[in-house]
């Protein structure tokens, strides 16, 4: 431990704590907390008795007793949470403090939801109200009908500009001319998107292409952005089965035409009238309300849109009823950008961020309960708005790796690869790569050869009997130890060897069918320690690459000799927050069948028995398919050159799970489950 680490737990100098936890990590805390405090012993979630690392195991009213005033959790953060919903209560009653390894106060209350409470919004029943009083209802288009899947609108004028330099075509300064064109020419007219292009190249003094065809390609941009915001669109056909005169009132630079194809693939027709300002060469703002009521006559009109110039005080002008509601970057706005603005510095993650929004926001309607509290309503939610930025820089991160390194061969680790492989082959179809069935019990169970190999498994404490360890990790029950040696394991060690040897000729046998081309293997594991990779690199002779996320204790694994770079350095778990909330994405990247355990003597995998239900498979299925609609979505918004990882971005969105309310029942009731180790842990622990 460091001195800065030692230093947040100076208040306890010289009182009695205890350490809670048996790995290995306890014992170089236990190094650097002797010279400092009175150590009375360890605790663990399964055990209350015995010796470790020269200190006694005790139960919690054995350290209650004995006085401690902190107890400190040596475990990983996702470990640390269930630790604290277990032992908290006591620990506040007793006024014992509660702090994991990096000075964590593990007993600080924390927020569950965020909400919009105090903010004044409107609810349907209010806006159906006003619909039934109205003979003619018009509706704004943009934000209101339909809504964009980028932050802002200008963010499409910087797609149209990375669209035109990928194609070799570079105007200095193209998005603010482009802005500015259209502020310019806005003030007195209601241009076309051509008539603005032409104006941009003018200014630029730029003939390369034809403000045509500069005005279609922002258009064709634009069209894949936009998305229904499905409760208005319900609304407005609503409207229209109620025999209501219905009009779309826009202002864009867009044709009518264009507007009508927009329409079409939202799927919204049955309107009367639509008012498209640059068809009037006027906008909302000056006389477009006043062609609708020419259109209409003197009717009870009603127009609902988002924009409080353009669609509540200028109809308001012309004696118009209007209902405000409010887009999906406003909400955002109004609950803080949830986090993100200081990690907003760029495209792609404006895109992030109106991805999120345009699915959260989706809806207007914030307000209908009386806690207006924000919620994920499923699975897929939770997958696709949590999980998916972070596992997609993830992927783009791995296949650069990949490239640089020229690696020919790619395995994806059996059961977190499944998801991964999916996603890969999304990103390059070309490629080849291998679903490599594997796991720390199949690799341990054929890679061991000596006593030093029993010595490493036997450090990773097994939470359990001697009879369930034997089982579990070398898959050997019914046997008689051997009358000598040590207690333990080493009492079994002759059968544990053997039983490995046989494992590895059929390990082997399964190898010798994939198709390893020359040079190296990118070895893909989530989080890890690098067990896995440790035994598997003796069953191939190819050097193994190891790809992960994240490494645990990789100082515990520097003289293994193993070859592991993660997405997540050392330097970076130290000020990031992934450690708190790796083990909800730990939970959804598994596959649908139950992990390896073995081989036959066919080199066919054999499988544990599977634990989790039916409701279970199809619960985290769902969240996948969410984190894979997302992928595709993100990898067709966003062009390939302004691809980049956004780490801090990615955490504070997947710290939103702590935040918004989860009313997926089935996630909730999910269990993270760690068979090496022989633990369960339930999702409401972690979250």
């Amino acid at each position: 431990m460091s001195a800065e680490k030692d230093h947040l737990f100076q208040e306890y100098y010289g009182e009695k704590i205890a350490l809670y936890g048996l790995g290995t990590e306890t014992q170089k805390a236990l190094l650097s907390f002797e010279e400092h405090f009175e150590i009375t012993g360890l605790l663990d979630s399964f055990q209350e008795s015995g010796e470790l690392y020269g200190k006694e195991i005790l139960s919690l009213s054995h350290v209650i007793d004995e006085g401690v005033k902190l107890i400190i959790v040596v475990a990983r953060p996702g470990s640390c949470k269930a630790i604290a919903k277990k032992i908290g209560d006591i620990c506040r009653e007793q006024k014992i403090a509660l702090m994991d390894i990096r000075g964590k106060n593990l007993m600080e209350r924390k927020r569950v939801t965020y909400d919009f409470a105090g903010i004044k919004g409107g609810t349907k029943e209010e806006l159906y109200r006003k619909i039934a009083r109205a003979e003619v209802v018009s509706f704004d288009l943009f934000d209101t009908l339909i809504m964009r899947e980028v932050l802002s609108s200008a963010d499409i004028i910087e797609l149209a500009d990375a669209a035109w330099r990928e194609r070799g075509v570079i105007i200095a300064g193209f998005a603010a001319k482009r802005l500015e064109a259209e502020k310019r020419l806005s003030q007195d007219d209601a241009p076309t998107l051509e008539v603005l292009y032409r104006n941009v190249l003018q200014s630029a003094g730029e003939s390369i292409s034809s403000a045509a065809e500069f005005a279609e390609t922002e258009w064709q941009i634009d069209c894949k952005t936009i998305i229904r915001r499905q409760e208005m669109c319900e609304i407005f056909e609503e409207c229209i089965r109620q025999k209501k005169d219905v009009y779309i009132v826009t202002d864009t630079y867009y044709r009518k035409e264009q507007i009508e194809e927009i329409l079409r693939r939202c799927r919204l027709t049955g309107y009367k009238g639509l008012l498209v300002s640059c068809e009037y060469h006027t906008g909302k703002n000056q006389k477009l309300f006043c062609r609708l009521k020419e259109a209409e006559g003197e009717k009870n009109y009603l127009h609902i849109g988002d924009d409080l110039l353009a669609d509540i005080e200028a109809p308001s002008r012309e004696g118009m009823d209007t209902y405000r509601i409010y887009s999906g970057e406003e909400l955002l706005d109004m609950v803080g950008n949830m986090g993100f603005e200081p990690y907003i510095n760029g495209l792609a993650e404006r895109i992030k961020a109106g991805i999120f929004a345009a699915r959260l926001f989706n809806s207007p309607f914030q307000f209908e309960l009386p806690e207006q509290k924000i919620a994920l309503s499923d699975a897929y939610d939770i997958g696709y708005l949590i999980c998916a930025p972070m596992i997609t820089d993830f992927v783009f991160w791995f296949q650069e790796r990949v490239k640089n390194y020229g690696i020919p061969n790619i395995w994806f680790c059996a059961r977190d690869g499944y998801l991964l492989q999916k996603l890969y082959c999304i990103l390059d179809a070309n490629v080849e790569t291998v679903y490599f069935q594997t796991s720390r019990l199949a690799a341990v169970r054929a890679g061991m050869t000596d006593e030093s190999d029993i010595a490493y498994v036997d450090s990773m404490k097994f939470s359990g009997t001697l009879e369930e360890n034997l089982k579990t990790r070398f898959g050997i029950e019914d046997t008689e130890p051997e009358t000598e040696g040590p207690a333990g394991l080493w009492k079994y060690k002759k059968y544990i060897l053997e039983k490995a040897a046989q494992e590895r000729k059929k390990y082997n046998t399964y190898i010798s069918r994939l198709n390893i081309k020359a040079g190296d293997i990118a070895f893909f594991d989530f989080v890890a320690k690098g067990t896995t990779q440790l035994y598997v690199q003796r069953l191939v002779e190819h050097h193994l690459k190891g790809l992960y996320f994240l490494q645990l204790e990789p100082d515990f694994m520097n003289d293994k000799g193993l070859d592991i770079e993660p997405f997540y350095g050392t330097d970076e778990t130290e000020v990031s927050s992934i450690y708190d909330n790796y083990y909800i994405l730990e939970t959804i990247l598994t596959a649908p069948h139950p992990g390896v355990c073995g081989f036959d003597d066919n080199g066919m995998p054999t499988f544990t028995e599977e634990t989790r239900t039916e409701k279970d498979i199809r619960c985290f299925t769902q969240a996948q398919e969410g984190i894979m609609d997302y992928f595709r979505r993100y990898l067709e918004l966003l062009p390939e050159g302004m691809r980049k990882q956004s780490k801090e971005l990615d955490e504070v969105i997947l710290g939103l799970i702590h935040n918004l309310e989860i009313k997926d029942d089935d996630f909730l009731s999910l269990v993270v489950e760690d068979p090496f180790f022989n633990r369960m842990t339930g999702i409401k622990e972690l979250i």
